[in-house]
């Protein structure tokens, strides 16, 4: 057994070698764009992000190869952040896939050397009509970059593959600039949020989008009791409403502090007609109706509680329960 095991090992050993062999030369491609983002890289994207932000119309995202995978996922992630954007498939687009393309629309193409042919006609088309052209290359002297309104200059990079042939740095350089492009339109734009939940409602990333007031109990569900209640009306008020808990409010009806069936086993011996008030947390954990349920369930997370409760204007007015988040699919 320790014979056949050896080779296994080694196996293993030399496939991680290679992965941090990979994550080197990746590494060292995204310091090379930092640095270029620093320069004239950064100037350029400035002006990319003015052309398309001033646009009436959409990105139309286009590339060959791998530079068209690539596109794709920059052309879903700029829709998916405020600007709309659609992937145009260079050798479609001269089979009559240019008629999907607008004098108000902005053209994204990608080619790492800048002289893929098949984005020729595209090229040629929204020269045509000056419909504005983004061009994203390592060569500035290409022909996409000599036809381009603004220039995105990626730093030459070495691929990852030990041939120096296959797309791996230049693809992940690729990738980590539409995002920079992506979320610096967003920023400019002010996307909040609640935009952001406008365009994924469905999954768990909906779910935390969705905000307290959507899913609280509230009214007659609240376990209320006056500040200066007994022990046992403070039970009674715990087993009745089956949260675990009891919040108690002043006159005014505004939050004194919450009461746990925790705080009970604490304090054993205590008889029903002594003043709960002793026990009382007194600045318990709460939150906003128009938070996002991804922040009641990070609060409940760091302070290891199940029960939130919903304030406005001093008032307890609902109670989010870690078993809300769960049956919502935000945990």
């Amino acid at each position: 057994m320790p014979l056949r095991a050896a080779p296994l090992e080694a196996e293993r050993s030399d496939a991680v070698a290679s992965a941090l062999r990979t994550l080197a030369a990746e590494r060292e491609g995204l310091e090379a764009l930092s640095s270029a983002l620093a320069g004239n890289l950064g100037q350029a994207l400035k002006q990319a992000v003015a052309l398309i932000g001033a646009s009436k119309g959409r990105v139309i995202v286009s590339g060959m190869g791998k530079s068209g995978h690539v596109g794709r996922k920059i052309a879903a992630t700029l829709s998916s952040t405020g600007t709309p954007a659609y992937f145009v498939h260079p050798a479609e687009a001269s089979h009559g896939d240019l008629g999907m393309i607008h004098r108000d629309d902005v053209v994204l193409a990608l080619s790492w050397s800048g002289e893929t042919a098949e984005l020729a006609d595209l090229l040629s088309y929204s020269r045509r009509f000056r419909i504005p052209l983004v061009a994203v290359t390592s060569e500035p002297h290409s022909t996409l970059a000599s036809e381009a309104d603004v220039v995105l200059v990626l730093p030459k990079a070495r691929e990852a593959c030990p041939n120096r042939l296959a797309p791996t740095t230049s693809t992940t350089l690729q990738v980590v600039l539409g995002d920079a492009l992506a979320i610096a339109l967003l920023e400019a734009r002010g996307f909040s949020a609640r935009d952001f939940r406008v365009f994924h409602p469905g999954g768990q990333l909906g779910a935390q989008l969705r905000h307290v007031r959507e899913v609280m109990h509230a009214g007659d569900e609240l376990p209320l009791a006056r500040e200066g209640a007994t022990l046992g009306e403070v039970i009674a008020v715990i087993s009745a409403k089956g949260y675990g808990c009891a919040f108690m409010i002043d006159r005014d009806g505004k939050l004194a502090g919450i009461i746990t069936d925790g705080d009970l086993r604490r304090h054993p011996g205590l008889a029903l007609d002594t003043p709960a008030g002793g026990i009382m947390t007194r600045k318990p954990r709460t939150i906003s109706p128009e938070a996002l349920l991804a922040d009641a369930l990070e609060i409940m997370q760091t302070a290891k509680i199940n029960v939130l409760i919903t304030v406005e204007d001093g008032r307890p007015i609902g109670l989010v329960h870690l078993l809300d988040l769960l049956r919502k699919g935000v945990a």
